[in-house]
């Protein structure tokens, strides 16, 4: 049923005036009048008098208008329903496998969209895809694109890889050679770290091998590896976005070593087929906006 209709008898019914419904309703009396003859037709009935001075429904009618007040707020709520969806709210879940980034990401989101929660589950690259593949997880952030049947993977940004040592250390702030690294004490990621990935790639293309070098220690993720290095067990490849406030701070430095640019990218995953919602599109544009250059 046309509820433009409805809402033009209603309007006759409570103004008792083709008239006064019409003003109200912003349209010309002939076209509240059409409506209501429409709607008589459709119901094979006759639902206001218009014979008298006023304008009065009938038995008919009464029913319909009571009815009708019910569609109409129905719709009224309908439409405040999904206007409401135009703002950021609910909750967001994502898994990330990578830096302090998408932490501070998700904190400005938050920040600025009161009405949304947000969850970060953090593991390593098989972990976070799995929760992506199980749909635990609307979005991962990870380090490297593992095939996977029930996920899909785009690049979000390109992340650089340095060497992290202590300030004090004879590597800060220099450019060695890959002898001088041999002769280093040195902290790796886990396996199946997206760091440890790019820096191996990185290696097995320089003509070394991670088992030629002083491997000391084997860590989980970088916040673990960062806090070793600070502590002055060795040095390590790390994402350079995830000891940028160490660096500021003077308790990291960085050296590069020479021939070796590692870098990776950063992938965003997700399950083929589901629809964004809309906090997870506002998650995207910010990443896409903050860290794509």
């Amino acid at each position: 049923m046309d509820t433009r209709q409805l809402a033009a008898f209603v309007a006759v019914v409570e103004k008792k005036s083709f008239s006064q419904a019409a003003e109200r309703l912003g349209v010309t009396q002939p076209a509240v009048s059409l409506q209501i003859q429409a709607l008589e037709k459709r119901l094979g009935v006759q639902l206001v008098d218009r014979s008298g001075r006023r304008v009065e429904p009938t038995e008919a009618g009464q029913r319909l208008y009571r009815n009708a007040q019910r569609v109409l707020a129905a719709e009224e709520q309908l439409y405040d329903e999904v206007a409401e969806g135009e703002r950021i709210a609910g909750r967001l879940e994502l898994g990330a496998s990578t830096g302090p980034v998408v932490p501070l990401l998700l904190g400005e989101l938050a920040r600025t969209n009161p009405e949304l929660s947000v969850a970060l589950t953090v593991a390593d690259t098989h972990r976070i895809v799995e929760l992506v593949a199980d749909r635990a997880v609307e979005l991962g952030i990870v380090g490297f694109a593992r095939r996977h049947r029930s996920v899909v993977f785009e690049p979000l940004f390109r992340d650089q890889v340095v060497l992290a040592c202590p300030p004090d250390h004879r590597f800060a702030g220099k450019t060695i050679s890959l002898d001088d690294l041999r002769g280093e004490s040195l902290i790796f990621m886990q396996d199946g770290a997206g760091v440890r990935e790019a820096i191996e790639d990185a290696l097995r293309s320089a003509g070394v091998r991670t088992r030629d070098l002083d491997t000391r220690l084997e860590l989980g993720l970088q916040e673990s590896v960062r806090t070793a290095v600070e502590a002055g067990y060795g040095v390590t490849f790390i994402s350079r976005s995830a000891i940028e406030a160490a660096l500021a701070a003077g308790t990291l430095a960085e050296a590069h070593v020479e021939g070796l640019e590692p870098a990776r990218d950063i992938f965003l995953a997700r399950s083929p087929g589901r629809s964004l919602t809309r906090a997870a599109q506002a998650f995207l544009d910010l990443a896409r906006e903050r860290l794509v250059s």
